[in-house]
């Protein structure tokens, strides 16, 4: 326990521009008593401590400085929280003592968990990451008080692997890893670590599922971020988002042959054009608008759903790839440009759209 008994002892003193052999004598103790005291090289008896704070008119607690802890669950929580935050090891005592007045609180439990395993990989301490493990094990068992929804039993067995990975046993992070991988959630980790072994082959197609995964997740990023930029009457940032999108998918080509996201980039095109259009920047967007009329164009020719036609990746079993915008690239472009009602933009898009290949 921690208090600011020295320091205070000293501070109060001084507030009353007494010496330390004053003080003593008004305590009947010896100066060197005090100073010992204030240096922290002993500490005065209860009675001693109770006649101090009479003398400084002060209560036993402020003299103290000892400041009550909050100890329940929901704070015990924050603090190992925080204790991980400032990577502070005294928070695996902290841990122990919650684990000991808590001993079945999924909160507590977790979160102690979570300690042990970032002091683990921090340090290499292997003691570090088999008590995580013990720690998980019990969180798993205690699951059915979770109450969040970004925890689940498939999250608890995913850190048991990484802290199997810690302990080196990387066959039983894998094994683990693979028999809760439910929606390829953890594809990416699995192909990571086959890859790093003697499994190259057999970690690809876990790193294309994964690929593909990161891919659908980001176009459904960008396309939100783009609604709200839009909302918020931020076309500059519109714009920007974009951008970043359309040459982003424009990296998965492979050997100029069409794929997905083509139509996708299509789409990108389309929106961009209308961002810049509401920005003023009305030639910008009838050039994009041509851009995304030959890029739909493109992949409309020979359209292809197949994943293995994506950069970098191979064929995924029972994948497939689909949205709502229509039969054709073309089609999704046209949607997209309805989409912001704006009838001179639209306009702009019906003329292109007509016009012979020859004539933009």
């Amino acid at each position: 326990m921690k208090t600011m008994l020295a320091e205070n002892i000293k501070r109060f003193r001084k507030e009353r521009a007494l010496t330390q052999e004053q003080l003593s004598e008004v305590l009947g103790v010896t100066p060197g008593a005090v100073y010992k005291w204030e240096a922290k090289l002993s500490v005065p008896d209860l009675d001693l401590i109770i006649e101090m704070a009479d003398f400084f008119d002060t209560s036993v607690d402020v003299l103290l400085g000892y400041q009550v802890k909050d100890n329940r669950p929901e704070a015990t929580v924050k603090r190992l929280q925080e204790y991980r935050r400032s990577k502070d090891r005294e928070g695996l005592a902290e841990a122990e003592k919650a684990l000991r007045k808590y001993p079945h609180s999924f909160r507590i439990v977790t979160e102690s968990a979570a300690l042990y395993r970032f002091f683990g990989f921090e340090s290499g301490d292997k003691a570090l990451f088999r008590r995580a493990l013990e720690l998980l094990e019990r969180s798993r068992l205690l699951l059915p008080q979770n109450e969040d929804p970004q925890i689940s039993e498939q999250t608890i067995y995913g850190r048991i692997a990484h802290t199997y990975l810690g302990l080196g046993d990387t066959d039983k992070a894998i094994e683990l890893w693979k028999t809760h991988n439910a929606d390829g959630v953890y594809s990416a980790k699995i192909g990571d670590i086959l890859a790093q072994s003697d499994h190259t082959e057999e970690a690809v197609p876990y790193l294309s599922e994964a690929l593909a995964k990161i891919l659908a997740d980001l176009v459904s990023t960008i396309v939100g971020y783009l609604n709200v930029y839009l909302k918020r009457g931020d076309h500059a940032s519109c714009r920007a988002i974009l951008s970043w999108g359309v040459g982003l998918l424009t990296g998965l080509r492979k050997a100029d042959k069409p794929n997905y996201f083509d139509r996708v980039g299509a789409v990108f095109l389309a929106a961009l054009a209308g961002a810049q259009f509401l920005s003023g920047q009305r030639d910008e967007a009838r050039d994009t608008l041509i851009k995304a009329k030959r890029l739909a164009a493109f992949f409309d020719a020979a359209p292809s759903y197949d994943e293995s036609d994506i950069r970098f990746m191979t064929r995924i079993e029972g994948a497939s790839a689909h949205d709502d915008m229509g039969a054709t690239a073309a089609d999704a472009v046209d949607h997209a440009v309805n989409q912001f009602d704006n009838e001179e933009l639209t306009a702009l898009w019906r003329s292109l759209a007509e016009q012979e290949d020859h004539h933009e």
